[in-house]
């Protein structure tokens, strides 16, 4: 499984999206290895506009796994957030969350989120 963090998706969404982003969320939606999080499709649906978009955030909701954000994630953004601060990072919450979520449930994040490589050396 692959985490899908809200950078890929609203390129996705795009009519002009990268396309290079957009053909590696093609193979992982249609090779099943998709999923998201809570915090990504509440960012998705905050900015949803329109209804094709609209309808598309339905559709996914019917196709992909979403991973479950436990308390143990939560505890495990917590020391994230900790950690990030340390090293003299400010990240925004969302990202934490999603970094924290996928470490969780042992799966990749495909992002084009430049904060996530910081998080991954945390």
């Amino acid at each position: 499984m692959i985490l899908i963090d809200t950078s890929c998706w609203i390129e996705a969404l795009r009519e002009r999206g990268n396309a290079e982003v957009r053909r590696r969320l093609h193979e992982h939606v249609h090779g099943g290895r998709a999923c998201w999080a809570p915090v990504v499709r509440l960012e998705l649906w905050n900015g949803a506009r329109g209804d094709r978009e609209k309808k598309i955030l339905r559709e996914f909701e019917q196709v992909l796994t979403e991973l479950e954000m436990t308390a143990e994630v939560w505890d495990l953004a917590c020391d994230l957030a900790r950690r990030a601060r340390m090293a003299g990072l400010t990240l925004p919450v969302p990202d934490i969350l999603i970094a924290a979520c996928a470490r969780h449930h042992g799966v990749e994040i495909e992002s084009t989120d430049a904060h996530f490589a910081e998080l991954a050396k945390l």
